[in-house]
This record gives C-alpha cells, sequence and structure tokens, in this order.
C-alpha cells in the first residue's frame, strides 16, 4: 500500500508544484522582456524628440548644405553611433518616404517583413510598438524591434527604429529559470520528505493491524493492535479491531472450554454404562450379536470423546517451539511403529536425511507424525510400503509420509483434515475422523503446515513442513 500511495502523493505535489513554476516562468521571461521593451521605447522616444528639429529635409545653398540643420543632424548621427557602440543595438531615423536620415550601422535599411515593418507601420500611423512577440532563451536569433513616431507640428515626419539583440536578456532569464528550477528541486525534496511522513504515519497502524490479523489468522489470539498513532479513523479501527479480537477470542474459548468439560463430564456415564454392559453380557448367552455391536459402538464413542478432548486441548495448548533434529525424531517414530506395521505386514521405513534441523515443538511433532502413520498404516494393504522422508526444502524442513493404499479422489483430498469427516470408502476402517484435525491443530501452533496430495500410482502422500530458522 506504501509503494501506491507513496507514488500518487509525490506526483500530486509534483503536478503542483509544476503548476506553480511554469507560469511562474513565463511571468518572469514576460517580466524582463517588458523591462526590456520599456526600455528601448524611452531611448525612441529620446531620439525622436533629436530628430524632430531635424526632419525637414535641409535646403542646399552654394555649398549644398544648410548650416543649421547640419549641425542638429551631425549631433543626431553621433548620438546614434555612440549609443550602437555602447550598447550593440542598431538605431535609425527614416522619413515617411523610408529615405533614412540618420542611421547606426551606416547603411542600416528599413524593415521590410516580420515585426519590425510592422512595428514602423504602427508608428507611421503615430502609434507606439505594441509589445513584440515573446523571446525565449532557445531563440538564439531572435531581436526586439521597437519603433517611434516623430512628431512636428501634429503630423508624423519621420519614424525611429531600435532593433535590440536578446542574448543578455535570455540569458537574464534562464539565470531566473535556473533559480527557479532549483527552489522547485528543493520544494520537491522537501515535499516527498513531507510524503514520506505522512505516508508513514497514516500506514503505520495499518501495517501493526495487518500484523495483528495475521497473529490472529495464525494462532496467536492474544495479539492486539495499540491505538496509539495515526489519523482518528484508524485509531478507531484499532480499537474496534482489539474488541473484535476480544470477542472471538472469548467466544473460541468458550468453544473449547465447552467441548473440553462435555468430553470429560460425559466420560464418566460412558464409563459407567460400558460396565453395565458388560454386566449385561454375563447373563446373555456368548457370542450375542446385539452386545457386541454395543460394546463396539460404546467404545467408538469413547475413542471419540478422547480425541474431541485432545482437539481442545491443541487448540487450546501453545506450542514450545524448540531447535529439534527432526529427521531424528522422525526416524525415532518409525521405529516406534515398526512392530505394528510388522504385524500387519506393512513394510515401514525411514529414506529420509540422518540430520535436519528445525524449529518445533517435539511433543507437538511426535504427536502429528504418529498421527500420520496411524493413518498410513491402517488404508495400507498387507505387503505394500510406507516409506518416511526427511529432507531439507529451503527454509523449511519437509516431511513426507507416503503410502500405497487406495489412495483418495480430488473431491475426498479437498476436504480431508476436517473434523469427523471420514471417506465413504473407509467407514469400516476403525477411527472417530479427528485424528488429521488434531495433527493440523497441533501443527499449526508452530507454524508448521500440512498438505495432502496422490502418490502415484495409486496412495496418498502426506506432507508436513516445519520451518527451519526461529519465529
Amino acid at each position: 500500500m506504501r509503494s501506491r500511495l507513496l507514488p500518487l502523493l509525490i506526483v500530486l505535489m509534483a503536478g503542483v508544484l509544476l503548476a506553480l513554476g511554469i507560469p511562474l516562468g513565463v511571468i518572469t521571461a514576460g517580466l524582463e522582456q517588458q523591462r526590456v521593451v520599456v526600455d528601448r521605447i524611452d531611448d525612441a522616444a529620446r531620439f525622436a524628440s533629436l530628430a524632430q528639429f531635424v526632419t525637414a529635409r535641409p535646403t542646399t545653398d552654394a555649398d549644398g548644405k544648410s548650416a543649421e540643420e547640419d549641425e542638429r543632424l551631425a549631433t543626431l548621427r553621433a548620438e546614434l553611433r555612440r549609443y550602437h557602440a555602447l550598447y550593440g543595438i542598431r538605431v535609425g531615423v527614416f522619413y515617411r518616404d523610408r529615405t533614412p536620415m540618420a542611421a547606426a550601422p551606416t547603411g542600416l535599411p528599413v524593415p521590410d517583413g516580420g515585426e519590425g515593418a510592422g512595428a514602423f507601420n504602427e508608428a507611421l500611423a503615430g502609434r507606439r510598438s505594441h509589445d513584440p512577440q515573446q523571446i525565449w532563451p532557445w531563440d538564439r536569433d531572435g531581436r526586439i524591434p521597437v519603433a517611434s513616431p516623430v512628431i512636428r507640428d501634429g503630423d508624423v515626419v519621420a519614424v525611429v527604429v531600435t532593433d535590440s539583440p536578446t542574448g543578455r536578456m535570455r540569458g537574464r532569464v534562464l539565470d531566473s529559470w535556473l533559480l527557479i528550477a532549483a527552489g522547485e528541486a528543493a520544494a520537491m525534496l522537501l515535499a516527498v520528505g513531507a510524503a514520506i511522513r505522512l505516508t508513514g504515519w497514516v500506514l503505520r497502524p495499518v501495517r501493526v493491524l495487518d500484523a495483528a490479523s495475521h497473529d490472529i489468522a495464525t494462532g496467536r489470539l492474544k495479539s492486539r493492535v495499540a491505538a496509539t498513532a495515526g489519523p482518528p479513523e484508524l485509531r478507531r479501527l484499532a480499537r474496534s479491531f482489539n474488541e473484535m479480537a476480544d470477542n472471538v477470542e472469548d467466544v473460541l474459548e468458550q468453544q473449547r472450554a465447552f467441548v473440553a468439560d462435555a468430553s470429560h463430564q460425559l466420560r464418566n456415564p460412558l464409563s459407567a454404562l460400558l460396565l453395565r454392559i458388560e454386566l449385561l453380557a454375563l447373563e446373555l448367552p456368548d457370542g450375542n450379536e446385539e452386545i457386541a455391536s454395543v460394546r463396539t459402538e460404546g467404545k467408538r464413542l469413547a475413542r471419540v470423546l478422547d480425541d474431541l478432548l485432545d482437539l481442545a486441548l491443541a487448540e487450546h495448548a501453545p506450542a514450545d517451539l524448540q531447535l529439534t533434529d527432526v529427521a531424528a525424531l522422525a526416524a525415532e517414530r518409525v521405529d516406534s511403529w515398526r512392530p505394528l506395521a510388522d504385524e500387519r505386514g506393512v513394510r515401514l521405513t525411514y529414506a529420509g536425511h540422518r540430520a535436519v534441523t528445525g524449529w518445533a515443538d517435539p511433543v507437538a511433532l511426535s504427536s502429528a507424525l504418529d498421527a500420520v502413520v496411524d493413518n498410513a498404516l491402517k488404508f495400507t494393504p498387507r505387503g505394500e510400503p510406507v516409506t518416511v522422508n526427511v529432507a531439507p526444502a529451503g527454509e523449511r524442513v519437509r516431511i513426507t509420509v507416503a503410502d500405497r493404499g487406495p489412495g483418495l479422489s480430488e473431491d475426498e483430498l479437498a476436504r480431508i483434515g476436517d473434523r469427523f469427516w471420514r471417506s465413504g470408502r473407509h467407514q469400516n476402517v476403525s477411527g472417530s475422523g479427528l485424528g488429521l484435525s488434531i495433527t493440523r491443530a497441533l501443527l499449526a501452533a508452530g507454524g508448521a503446515t500440512i498438505t495432502y496430495a496422490p502418490h502415484r500410482p495409486h496412495g496418498l502422500r502426506v506432507t508436513v513442513t516445519v520451518p527451519r530458522s526461529a519465529p
């Protein structure tokens, strides 16, 4: 969840920063160009004020020029040359018929296309230039033309045109953008840090809740959530979860207590009933089928009560996990069951590693193996083998018990281990249908698992796995 929430917050924050940074960069570039344009308009107005005194073409005398107008024109030309030399800006003053009055550099033509021609035409109409097209830092050939009319006696008699390079302006805009980008990067780092802290604050109760849920699902019913961190909604959820866990634990405890008490309380009346049946059998002829049937059902009921009590204890008792030599334990259980296997004509063998360690409750694991081996010996025909194998499998130890019995169908494999369930084909075999349920409860308390699969060509393969590392 963190891997999904954190990128979402970062993308949203990056979008907000870009939504602020991009317009800020555009505004910065526009302000920088506006400053340049205003400065050029002021320069053009100053040159227009100088040019209005020489707008009338000079009349020629014997020497060919008017001395007064020649002096003013010379002053204008000198100003234009100094301006061009100092700033590198091309500037020219042109009569209405587009003939030059003065220009720097000499021979500067009248703009005849693009924004320069538009600015010239606006000036001829008596208007100053509007804002030219925006120049961006990557427009290396971009220039800013500005034109101002020269007015005399209310008429436009000439036009002043400036054509400015934009290298310095683009450099200043680029510097401003770099500063904005640095600020955006710093803000993004702060946003990422804030997003990490925010997601941690929000998801910490969720992680704790998930861990507690996993603990309860694996049998550690005492696990609870500390409802002291995170948003108020998650704290309320944590308190509700703790209340639910308390109720579930109480219900399960009542169920276990009921099963244990019922099993214990029924044993005494059942024992008395079986004793009376035996006394009654003494007064009846030997071989009475009804008495034998009642005796068999009574013993079966006694086994069911014993198994119910064992199941209640298995689900209630905590696991005592120890570093155990699983291979040695399995081999010892095989040796214990071999006399019964020999009596039934079944070849019980151990074919695993000599030493494989894992973390398990030795008593619970022994009881589980006893139940699995006993089940295999019940259903394996005389002369067939039952093989117990122990081998490491990555981070777990695998114990496999394979028999050559009739096996189970796919539907039966899905139900094996359910309480009181027995295959319809095996109703004549003694048992209560609780043995594998007890085995599963004993193994689950220690983090072990049990699975069932067909053993080709026929038979059943039961696999018990225990962890190799400490929980």
